[in-house]
């Protein structure tokens, strides 16, 4: 087991939490689609020199010490995420998709239950392990290739592949591939994401089930107390009597 340097570690919490930060702040606002790129780019270029301070000067001492580090996964998906904001939407460039945002859940809700102690299985400490996290590594890492050789969700793909090779060069953020990969920020996305997807299927099906119904006919009394339909065929009860 290797850890990553210290001052490596340093370094790269100050800019990823100065990412995650601009992406939080700056992806969500429709203004940032009409900034310049020189405007857009000073913005980002502040919020790094605002991260980058010294000690406790930095908005990230204070998230390191609460929240340790980002992910890879977090810090790549959003990169990718405020390349997003500043184009127009694609089907593909969807960061956060069903599919990436099922399994950040589900590995994400394991781990977690396995810290508590409901678990006891030692998942966790499996991402220190010296045969088991390289090789799953390298795994995840052919399997980005061959998503992104293949033109199948290229965004997810790349994103994960950035995270791998983050963890497998540098050994970042803390020598464990799970931090890697996972953090409760990241794990947050995701059920959010899946939650608003629920939502929205569950309106979508609400909105089909729902019988359509018809008018109900206007009923008019006529001159002898007999109820008739007020519609075309009156003409045929007149005729008729």
């Amino acid at each position: 087991m290797s850890l990553p340097d210290l001052a490596w570690q340093v370094m790269y919490g100050r800019l990823a939490w100065a990412i995650v930060a601009a992406t939080v702040l700056l992806a969500p606002l429709p203004a940032a689609r009409t900034l310049s790129g020189r405007r857009f780019a000073a913005l980002l270029a502040g919020l790094a020199a605002l991260f980058l301070l010294p000690g406790a000067a930095s908005p990230a001492h204070w998230l390191g010490l609460a929240f340790q580090y980002p992910s890879g996964l977090l810090v790549a998906c959003c990169v990718l995420q405020l390349l997003r904001s500043r184009r127009p939407a694609r089907n593909d460039t969807a960061v956060m998709s069903p599919v990436l945002a099922s399994v950040i859940v589900a590995a994400g809700t394991i781990l977690y239950l396995d810290a508590m102690g409901l678990l006891t299985q030692g998942y966790y400490y499996m991402g220190f392990g010296p045969a088991g996290a390289p090789a799953l590594a390298v795994l995840g890492a052919l399997g980005c290739v061959a998503a992104i050789v293949a033109e199948r969700a290229r965004t997810q793909a790349v994103a994960l592949l950035a995270a791998i090779l983050l963890f497998s060069l540098l050994r970042l953020p803390t020598g464990n591939l799970w931090d890697a990969l996972l953090d409760p920020f990241l794990w947050a996305w995701a059920i959010v994401t899946l939650a608003v997807l629920a939502v929205r299927r569950a309106a979508r099906h609400g909105a089909v089930a729902a019988p359509v119904q018809a008018p109900a006919p206007l009923l008019v009394p006529d001159a002898v107390g007999v109820t008739i339909e007020h519609s075309s065929t009156i003409k045929e009860h007149v005729s008729g009597s």
